[in-house]
């Protein structure tokens, strides 16, 4: 017996390192942003980093779910890994922001494989009495990497290198693969479903059409030129005829029968809403310390810190209190803090206190942690075991899309914003500005040898504006958050049941 728990202790912390590393990377580059485009410019493009990341991380999420159901989880998890690990590699050596997104976009494959199958292993390799709390564990994981993420990626941009925030996946991902490879035992008879790739095709060219089109939109085009309507126009187009296909898939890569269920569509909504909000506090707090307190990326890690801690706090807590309280109580109490730490932000200006940002901090990270676990068990709830990798893995997706959606529409609103404070500032005068600096990409700022060459009262005026159009951007955040809220009071009143003995997988019985 001690030998079967050893092995299945080492599958969980295969399988606990790899989300650790794939989750770790949405928030470990947040604090080394500023560094990376004080050296090579194009704020203009820097979401991207982020975004192109999880764009092809939710992407191919359902897409891996079902290869995984039909050839097997273990061949598939190990090609994530592997796929995760080039991509490190790749983005270590970029040397342009454009460079850097296409080679997160590779890392974000490789996390969409992982992401998703490692969840269906869990379910199979652990005792049905010990899922609940593996749940709790996992949750805990994704607070965790956003505690590591910000801390690592802030030293180890001041003291080595950014580029050593991607090289760090290596050993840590061999470590993965050998625990997988060695002690994972799966069970060799699998479903034969057909893959619908009409499905998987137009999903991904309705998400990449709607992102592009908001990115590129009063930027590189305007608005209403042809390309940004024909961008809109195609996501439209794309959305339709998935709904059209899904609904005539004999295994739709989204199924949308599953959403009949009342407490599963408002704990993706929720999922998506609380992303969408949650990921201006993770992207721009940092931002913000750097570019108006003048610290550096160790100091915007540190201030992360306490929100990071909170979401580890409450993702734990959570999973112990699924079996005592609804889920509707729990994220609607924590839910309640993530509202006020934003309303709080969008208050923030260039004589806030260090002590304040830390409080909201912890306010924001105690209010994000629970959706983590609770809505990760909350979806699979009412479904037998043969649906529940489907409804997993279509939350994770609703998530990163929430998540990709509000760090680019949130970008544009900070951006907007900045330009025309600026603008009215400087009355349109950029030879006002020292050389290196521009209305359009202000963010060079950032870079702390550059501020010290600033002309103080400029820098002042420069500070203004960016703590301004922050502050703007934290007041846009509230409407999802508030509609995550509202969602989550139309849960319905179940909590977690005990599980049956009798409910185990396959693979869990050829493990033991």
């Amino acid at each position: 017996m001690t030998r079967m728990q050893n092995k299945l202790g080492v599958i969980v912390v295969g399988l606990l390192l790899a989300i650790l590393m794939a989750s770790m990377d949405n928030t470990i580059v947040a604090t080394a942003m500023g560094t990376i485009v004080g050296e090579m410019g194009g704020l203009d493009k820097f979401v991207w980093v982020t975004t192109a990341y999880m764009v092809a991380e939710m992407a191919c999420m359902p897409i891996f779910g079902k290869l995984s159901d039909m050839y097997g989880r273990k061949r598939f998890f190990i090609f994530g890994i592997i796929v995760f690990m080039i991509g490190s590699a790749l983005c270590g050596m970029a040397g342009t922001i454009v460079e850097l997104s296409l080679y997160r976009a590779v890392q974000g494959v490789g996390a969409g494989a992982m992401v998703s199958i490692a969840f269906t292993i869990l379910f199979d390799v652990v005792p049905p009495k010990d899922r609940g709390k593996m749940m709790g564990a996992f949750g805990a994981v994704f607070g965790l990497s956003s505690v590591l993420g910000p801390l690592l990626g802030g030293y180890i941009t001041d003291h080595v290198n950014w580029s050593w925030i991607f090289y760090m996946n290596l050993p840590l991902g061999i470590l993965a693969l050998l625990m997988l490879a060695l002690f994972y035992k799966e069970s060799s008879e699998h479903s034969k479903q057909k893959i619908d790739w009409a499905g998987s095709l137009l999903l991904v060219g309705a998400v990449v059409c709607c992102i592009f089109g908001l990115e590129l939109g009063g930027k590189t085009y305007a608005w209403d030129s042809p390309q940004i309507i024909g961008l809109f126009a195609g996501f439209v187009l794309l959305a339709l005829l998935l709904l059209a296909v899904e609904k005539r898939a004999a295994e739709p890569i989204i199924s949308f029968r599953l959403f009949r269920s009342r407490l599963y569509t408002t704990s993706n909504l929720v999922a998506m809403l609380s992303g969408a909000a949650y990921m201006t506090a993770a992207i721009f707090i940092p931002i913000y310390v750097q570019g108006v307190l003048g610290g550096s990326a160790s100091n915007s890690g540190l201030t992360l810190l306490p929100m990071m801690i909170g979401s580890v706090v409450t993702a734990t807590l959570g999973g112990f209190l699924m079996t005592k309280l609804q889920y509707r109580t729990i994220m609607m109490g924590t839910l309640a803090l993530l509202l006020t730490g934003l309303a709080l932000l969008s208050q923030i200006d260039v004589d806030s206190s260090r002590l304040l940002i830390t409080i909201i901090m912890i306010l924001i990270g105690l209010g994000i942690g629970a959706s983590f676990s609770v809505l990760s068990t909350a979806v699979l709830h009412s479904f037998p075991a043969k649906e529940r990798g489907a409804a997993s893995s279509t939350l994770n997706f609703n998530r990163s899309l929430g998540m990709a959606l509000g760090i680019t529409i949130f970008g544009i609103v900070q951006s907007h914003s900045l330009l025309r404070k600026l603008s009215d500032s400087l009355g349109g005068n950029e030879d006002a500005l020292p050389q290196g600096l521009t209305l359009s990409d202000p963010h060079a700022l950032l870079n702390p040898a550059f501020r010290e060459s600033v002309d103080a009262q400029l820098l002042d005026i420069i500070s203004d504006g960016l703590s301004s159009s922050i502050g703007a951007t934290f007041a846009w955040s509230l409407v999802p958050a508030v509609l995550a809220l509202i969602a989550a009071g139309l849960m319905t009143k179940d909590k977690m049941e005990p599980v049956a003995e009798e409910e185990t997988g396959e693979a869990y019985a050829a493990a033991h």
